[in-house]
């Protein structure tokens, strides 16, 4: 599927400040989770409707939902 959406190196400097820090266990790519999250918004699909490149839905759907109750999105628009 070529009309994936993928963040750039820039913008993923730009962004890379905002994401909270790993605890213990290495989590999955911030770019491919948020490539994802930005592909599932940007069509309107159901999480689990998100194409296998971006990895499980319910991954991104727990990234979405943790870094939207920590503010993280919030604080990335007002960067």
């Amino acid at each position: 599927m070529s009309d994936l959406y993928w963040l750039t190196d820039e913008q993923m400097a730009k962004l890379t400040p905002f994401f909270p820090k790993s605890h213990g266990k290495p989590r999955v790519d911030d770019r491919r989770a948020l490539s994802g999250i930005i592909f599932i918004n940007r069509n309107g699909l159901r999480w689990r409707d998100a194409p296998a490149a971006y990895g499980p839905h319910k991954t991104l759907y727990s990234r979405w939902k943790r870094w939207n109750e920590k503010g993280i999105f919030a604080r990335m628009m007002a960067g």
